[in-house]
């Protein structure tokens, strides 16, 4: 499909918010929040459900995407990621279907979660199976469909049967890994974690925290492709590196986080996932208002 329209709506930057916050948040407060990201000049806003096997929960995500897109009048809603062991692939095209039709140009599918086990061959066959469905259910209905492709094959994938690529968790090195493999057509939407403090231990301490709620010491696609980058043992060990966490996150004052923001876009991601890690959802959106003049331009007041 013709992703021009779904690059200009959705601009430089955008949120990702985890689902656990939206999990703790109440749905009138979401809406609040939800409207004063899209007031501060943020192209779209993004959520992901866990796996099943995960210690930590979410809400079902079209139902959670349904309430960013009543909130908001202009926001790009992104899943990042529907998870594709959660739901049947004729469910996931008729969910996504669904709003995209409600809200046209307004929502981004993004497409992970496979099991460990043949995860391309799994995640090819999951294609299939919704492109199957899409021809006989709102086969009329378009929307843009991005994978979570970390590896030279998940790439690969990406290019062929997908819109792009949403990486999560990456170093702005894996950004240009991306955008080359792709070439210049697909979307690359690469997700950052931020932190605004200058205190290393204290930024560092928040990225390990979350880490912690994982597996640590499991070799997982993501310790594989930080392999591939060029970390190794001691990198991936215990609380990770300081060299690893820094690659990973971006901490400091307000400039310094910009920086490493406009990093990706010129390492070739057409559009960035701003992931503040507060404690709730209107300090989220707190940290975010302090960025936006450093990403965004000024938006006009009310009439």
């Amino acid at each position: 499909m013709d992703l021009g329209e779904t690059r200009d709506r959705l601009g430089a930057f955008g949120v990702w918010i985890a689902p656990m916050t939206l999990l703790k948040t109440p749905v009138a407060v979401q809406r609040e929040q939800f409207a004063r990201i899209e007031r501060l000049g943020y192209g779209s806003l993004w959520t992901g459900e866990p796996p099943a096997t995960s210690p930590v929960s979410g809400r079902e995500i079209f139902a959670q995407l349904s309430v960013v897109l009543g909130a908001t009048r202009r926001l790009v809603a992104g899943a990042g990621i529907a998870n594709v062991r959660s739901r049947l692939p004729l469910t996931m095209h008729a969910g996504a279907a669904t709003l995209a039709e409600a809200h046209p140009g307004r929502l981004v599918l993004g497409l992970g979660g496979q099991p460990s086990e043949r995860p391309i061959t799994r995640l090819r066959e999951y294609l299939d199976a919704m492109d199957e469905a899409a021809a006989r259910v709102l086969p009329d209905i378009r929307y843009p469909r991005v994978l979570a492709a970390l590896g030279p094959k998940a790439h690969e994938l990406a290019a062929g049967r997908a819109d792009g690529v949403h990486p999560f968790l990456q170093p702005v090195e894996h950004t240009g890994i991306a955008r080359k493999t792709l070439g210049p057509g697909p979307l690359v939407i690469p997700h950052q974690a931020l932190v605004l403090d200058t205190d290393p231990g204290t930024a560092r301490g928040r990225m390990r925290a979350i880490l912690r709620i994982g597996q640590r010491n499991v070799e997982t696609p993501y310790t594989a492709n930080y392999r591939r980058l060029g970390y190794g043992d001691a990198d991936l060990a215990d609380d990770r590196s300081d060299r690893l966490i820094d690659a990973t996150l971006a901490w400091g004052e307000e400039d310094a986080v910009a920086r490493r923001l406009r990093d990706h876009l010129d390492a070739g991601a057409d559009h960035v996932l701003l992931h503040p890690l507060a404690g709730d959802l209107t300090a989220t959106v707190d940290q975010l208002e302090r960025l936006a003049p450093y990403l965004l331009p000024a938006q006009p007041g009310p009439a």
